[in-house]
């Protein structure tokens, strides 16, 4: 391991001891990070259809509901980029955890839908602050040979927390009938993420700064790292003719990670399979075996994506998606459910998890150089987001209509997916192995 990196002034003597540390403490950071953004995402899922009947919500706002925190996420990934290149990535994510614990004190008392909606804005500006932050901040503290490993913590950090949401609420759910759900049950859900919080926090005062932006704001004198890019005129502007590939690439992952529908699997799982005719507490047993698979799936990811590299597992994992989502509207077309259904979203969350889910964050993290990343991250974040948003306010609308309904939304869904298939072959590089200054090379 390349230790050396990982230090960010020669000060320490036993500096290997210093950079294990140091590994350890941002390793943490970043799964906790993660882990928060995953929880809050995911935890609606639980919680919509008690919100649905407490708050008395048609189609459109139970799709608001879903969608409640993407308010906030837009913004928040649009300005932390500007902010984490103005400030620093560690200070914006002690902003970040105050957000989440905020939130999640704020959910547990909302009186009207308003308040609700307002809590859960609040949230998404942490998420999406912290989706661009969290990325940026692990790839910059990384060695080349662990870059993937280490990026790829932060999908870990998510899948976990989703997986966490999912078992909460199946737990609190079992605790009480549909009345006490309805009036308390989701309150819970919500404000459980106030519990990670606090060792986030706790991390946060012992982690250093990224070493790359010090270089970045310093000039380098004092640090042992090289910048990943020289400054040059046009390094400071993101839509210069030098960054429009990477750019390109960074957009479209994002939005086909989305487009393929993975939220609406995440948010929507309950509802989903509810309709399909398993009962409610199986399918909130249900809900927590797909973030299992989604959770084991993003190990695999972890243990492949620096050996077999990114754009290999990237066609693989979009090419078994494409063919899950199209089964899974084939069996709503042809009213086959039950286990044979569970299957099918099964492999489309094990395809996903182990491709589409971490490499576009390390990929994005990767391609742009110092001088541009963390705005151009914000384009990209405020672009999954976007979609995110799009797929969760439209999927309780595509699924509930009589004209679309839910087959022919999951191929709408398979369509993305091979879209995406497409573009990664064309042109989306292999980045496995080399340094941010190789990489940059690449789109020159």
């Amino acid at each position: 391991m390349e230790e050396s990196n990982f230090i960010t002034a020669p000060v320490e003597p036993d500096s290997g001891r210093l950079a294990k540390n140091t590994l350890w403490l941002v390793a943490i950071v970043g799964i906790l990070g993660g882990f928060l953004l995953g929880y809050d995402t995911a935890v609606i899922n639980g919680a919509n259809q008690y919100l649905k009947i407490h708050f008395s919500l048609d189609p459109v706002h139970e799709g608001m509901a879903g969608a409640s925190a993407i308010f906030g996420c837009i913004p928040g990934a649009m300005f932390a980029g500007f902010l984490s290149d103005y400030f620093g990535r560690k200070k914006l994510l002690f902003v970040c955890a105050i957000l989440y614990a905020v939130s999640g004190l704020l959910s547990t008392i909302p009186n009207s839908f308003n308040q609700f909606l307002l809590a859960r804005f609040i949230s998404g500006l942490g998420i999406g602050a912290s989706s661009m932050i969290c990325p940026v901040y692990l790839t910059e503290m990384a060695p080349a040979a662990w870059r993937g490993r280490l990026g790829s913590l932060f999908q870990f950090g998510i899948v976990s927390g989703i997986f966490v949401s999912l078992f909460i609420n199946a737990w609190i759910q079992s605790h009480g009938d549909d009345t006490w759900n309805t009036s308390a049950g989701w309150r819970w859900m919500l404000g459980a993420e106030i519990a990670p919080t606090i060792p986030l926090l706790a991390c946060l005062f012992f982690v250093p700064e990224s070493p790359r932006w010090l270089a970045q704001k310093s000039g380098a004198g004092t640090l042992e790292i090289t910048p990943a890019a020289p400054s040059d005129g046009q390094s400071a502007n993101v839509f210069a003719r030098r960054f429009r590939r990477p750019l390109l690439i960074g957009i479209v992952l994002m939005a086909i990670s989305q487009f393929s529908g993975i939220n609406a699997i995440m948010y929507y799982s309950t509802k989903i399979l509810t309709a399909a005719g398993v009962g409610v507490k199986d399918s909130f047993a249900a809900s927590a075996v797909i973030g299992l698979v989604n959770l084991l799936f993003t190990v695999v990811a972890m243990t492949l994506v620096d050996k077999a590299g990114r754009r290999p597992l990237l066609l693989v994992g979009l090419f078994v998606q494409a063919g899950a989502l199209g089964a899974v509207g084939w069996m709503f077309h042809a009213n086959i459910h039950g286990f044979g259904l569970l299957l099918a979203i099964l492999g489309f969350i094990a395809a996903f998890a182990m491709a589409l889910g971490p490499i576009p964050w390390i990929l994005c993290s990767e391609i742009f150089p110092t001088q541009v990343r963390g705005r151009a991250m914000s384009i990209s974040t405020f672009v999954i987001w976007t979609s995110c948003y799009i797929v969760a306010q439209t999927f309780p609308v595509l699924n509930d209509s009589p004209q679309i309904g839910p087959a022919r939304t999951f191929w709408i869904y398979a369509i993305f997916s091979v879209l995406g298939f497409l573009f990664t072959f064309a042109l989306v590089p292999e980045t496995k192995g080399r340094s941010l200054q190789e990489v940059g090379t690449q789109f020159h």
